[in-house]
C-alpha cells in the first residue's frame, strides 16, 4: 500500500492551547479521504499541517519524503491546497485568479505558456466557471467565488489535493457536481484529503478518517460498519448511518 502522505507523532498548540494530540494517520494514495468529526476536533488544523502551514511537533511525510525536504515550488507543483473561506482579489478576473494555481510551474516573470492557458480553461470548464473568466472576482455570488477557488485548485495539477470544506456555499447540483470531480481526480491518479462537515457526502469517500477532541479515533473504509459506529460515537449518537441503494446516509436519530 502506497501512501500519499503519512504523519507521525503530530502535535499542534494555538494560542497555547493543544489542539493536536500525537497524531498518526495515512492517507492512501489514488484514494479519497475524507476527515470528519465535531466542530473543534481539529480537522482543519490536521489540514494545514499536512499542506505544510502551521508548525508543529512530529513529522509529516509528503511520498515518503519529509515535507520540510521539499523545495518550495516542488512541493506546490505536487501538493495543492483550497482552504476554507478563502478569499481572493475581488478586483482580479476569474481568469487570472485560476490562473494563479500555475505559479509553481512559472519560470520568474515570464508570461503564461500555452500548456498553462490549457490547463486554466480546463479547471474553469471542469467546475462550470468558463462563462465568468472575464468577470471580477468581486461580482460573484459565495458559491460562484468557491467554484472559481476550486478551478485555482485544479490548475495546479498537483498529485495531492487537500480541501477543507470544499463545499461551502455550494448548492446540492453543485455539490454533486464536485462528488462526479473528485471522482475523476482520483480515477486520474490523484489523491484527494477533504475535510467534510457533509456527512453523507463524506461516506461516498473510498476512505473515512475520524476525529474527536485533537485525536484520530479511528481510520477505515467508508462502507465498513466499524467506521460508521465510530461515526455515530463521535457524534454523540444523535446520528445513525443507514443504507441507501449502495451508498450510506446519515440521518438523526
Amino acid at each position: 500500500m502506497k501512501h500519499a502522505l503519512h504523519t507521525t507523532g503530530i502535535g499542534v498548540s494555538l494560542g497555547g492551547t493543544p489542539v493536536l494530540h500525537s497524531v498518526d494517520v495515512a492517507f492512501e494514495a489514488s484514494r479519497w479521504t475524507s476527515v470528519v468529526g465535531p466542530n473543534g476536533a481539529g480537522k482543519s488544523t490536521l489540514l494545514k499541517v499536512l499542506a505544510g502551514l502551521l508548525p508543529h511537533s512530529g513529522q509529516v511525510q509528503l511520498m515518503d519524503r519529509p515535507l520540510g525536504q521539499w523545495r518550495g515550488r516542488e512541493r506546490a507543483r505536487c501538493l495543492a491546497w483550497l482552504g476554507q473561506g478563502e478569499q481572493g482579489a475581488d478586483d482580479l478576473s476569474v481568469w487570472d485568479v485560476a490562473m494563479l494555481g500555475r505559479l509553481p510551474h512559472q519560470p520568474w516573470l515570464v508570461p503564461p505558456s500555452h500548456a498553462d492557458r490549457v490547463a486554466v480553461e480546463q479547471a474553469l470548464r471542469a467546475t462550470q466557471a468558463w462563462d465568468w473568466r472575464e468577470r471580477p472576482l468581486g461580482a460573484l455570488s459565495g458559491g460562484e467565488r468557491q467554484r472559481v477557488l476550486l478551478a485555482r485548485l485544479l490548475a495546479v495539477d498537483a498529485d495531492v489535493l487537500l480541501m477543507d470544506e470544499p463545499l461551502a456555499n455550494l448548492d446540492p447540483p453543485h455539490q454533486a457536481d464536485w462528488l462526479l470531480l473528485v471522482r475523476e481526480l482520483v480515477a486520474q491518479g490523484k489523491t484527494v484529503v477533504s475535510v467534510l462537515h457533509e456527512i453523507g457526502m463524506a461516506l461516498h469517500a473510498d476512505q473515512m478518517v475520524v476525529m474527536a477532541q485533537g485525536r484520530v479515533v479511528h481510520q477505515g473504509a467508508c462502507a465498513d460498519p466499524v467506521t460508521h459506529l465510530a461515526l455515530e460515537d463521535v457524534f454523540d449518537h444523535r446520528i445513525a448511518i443507514h443504507p441507501l441503494g449502495d451508498q450510506w446516509v446519515a440521518l438523526p436519530r
